[in-house]
């Protein structure tokens, strides 16, 4: 068994931040694409640039919710971990 007893917290906000912007993608095309589609039904053109802004606007704002939640839980976790002990992880050789 092998301890996790900290871990680098910018490593840990990066890929954090990099989920949010996977998800905030996501997120972001899915709104688009229903806020296109409401915007064309009810005759509302600001609501189709807002969607299609949104492919944009939401991966930032993912990325820096992730960065600044990822640094916050890497912080805690090293916190913790050097009270209560680290996360117990079996590794193997292939």
């Amino acid at each position: 068994m092998v301890v996790i007893k900290s871990v680098d917290i910018m490593s840990w906000a990066k890929i954090n931040a990099l989920f949010g912007i996977v998800f905030g993608l996501f997120y972001g095309v899915i709104f688009a694409l229903f806020a296109t589609t409401f915007g064309i039904s009810q005759g509302m053109p600001g609501l189709e640039a807002f969607g299609i802004l949104a492919i944009i606007i939401f991966p930032i704002i993912y990325a820096i919710i992730g960065l600044i939640g990822g640094a916050i839980v890497a912080f805690l976790y090293n916190v913790f971990a050097a009270k209560i002990g680290g996360i117990k992880v079996e590794l193997s050789e292939n």
